[in-house]
């Protein structure tokens, strides 16, 4: 047995993961990033078995006959559905893993700040089973700091807001340690929910999921636009089910956001309240970091620095910034030890 794990390691090439309630990325050692796709599985439901996985599955959201059912199985950032997730893990690390059965990779996995030790062992296990023969934990916005280039080991304030799918975590980090963090689940996931309340309610118009997420990403903002803009949106109506489209503007999914924008201001504005004095001095100087997808919200950085009287940095990459973090602790693993959960 010793000797298989081995063999396994000569045949291994280490791997990090921000396991995401809407994306998984997948960094491989020497390499960088070579996988994004949608955290969704496809099943058959007579059998169980698996249809498509991660962008396929994607476009089964609200398309499947009766037999198959779309599933995401992560929510809120962890694991939702164990058996489905092991799955899913287990595709993509043989996408990325060229080799024979004999790979089996270390594996750096990103997790929400906050996370139990059910939800930590949860996430071991479902790597474990998916073939990795070791896996650290790392959590989310100190991966993104150190994607960010931020100095984490250093006496030093730096404050990170990361905002993904499922969860905002708010940290702020000093000398390789999370200081303080608020976590919410209130992210991009919800952002698109609003807009499919907004329009429900306002034009007695159902949308899907996929829907609501080009709206958002083609004319949703955080504060006035420059110019005005509008989107063609498709969808049926409540009471006949007759599909109709028609255009929405930046103003109406504007003020469709700002339930789940105000959320997220406020938990930055509680992490202030608790972040001790010199820490808060720093962040003063340095400014606040945004990471992740929800980051790219238009105008979302200048609603924030107007509010807080900050500087707003939004990460150049601000998609990848939690895994390019986790592929540099795995790049360099004993020089980081200090940052794993586990």
């Amino acid at each position: 047995m010793r000797l298989l794990r081995g063999l396994a390691g000569l045949f291994s090439k280490d791997l990090a993961m921000d396991l995401g309630t809407a994306n998984t990325l997948i960094y491989v050692k020497g390499e960088g990033i070579v996988l994004n796709e949608p955290s969704v599985v496809a099943l058959s439901r007579d059998t169980g078995k698996v249809i498509a996985v991660g962008s396929e599955a994607k476009e089964y959201l609200g398309r499947t006959p009766q037999k198959i059912v779309a599933i995401r199985p992560m929510k809120d950032g962890v694991i939702a559905d164990f058996e489905v997730t092991s799955v899913m893990i287990k595709y993509f690390l043989r996408k990325v893993q060229r080799r024979s059965f004999l790979s089996r990779p270390r594996l750096i996995v990103a997790v929400p700040t906050g996370v139990t030790q059910v939800e930590k062992r949860a996430v071991i296990e479902a790597a474990e089973q998916a073939g990795a023969r070791q896996v650290h934990l790392v959590e989310e916005p100190m991966a993104a700091a150190i994607g960010a280039n931020l100095p984490i080991d250093k006496p030093v304030g730096s404050m990170v807001v990361d905002i993904g799918g499922g969860t905002t975590e708010v940290a702020v980090i000093s000398l390789s340690a999370v200081a303080y963090s608020e976590s919410v689940r209130v992210a991009g996931d919800e952002a698109n929910e609003a807009i499919i309340r907004h329009v429900q309610n306002h034009h007695q118009i159902a949308i899907g999921e996929n829907e609501a997420e080009r709206i958002k990403l083609e004319i949703g903002s955080a504060c006035p636009l420059p110019q005005p803009m509008t989107v063609g949106v498709a969808g049926k109506e409540i009471l006949t089910g007759i599909p109709r489209s028609f255009q929405v503007d930046d103003q109406e999914i504007r003020r469709a956001l700002k339930e789940p924008v105000n959320v997220i201001i406020e938990s930055i504005k509680r992490t202030f309240e608790k972040t001790p004095p010199e820490l808060a001095s720093d962040i003063t100087h340095n400014g606040v970091w945004l990471a992740g997808g929800g980051a790219l919200l238009r105008g979302l950085d200048t609603l924030l620095a107007d509010i807080l009287k900050l500087p707003v940095h939004v990460e150049a990459d601000a998609l990848t910034t939690v895994t390019r973090g986790a592929g540099r602790v795995m790049e360099s693993i004993d020089a980081y030890r200090q940052v794993f959960l586990n």
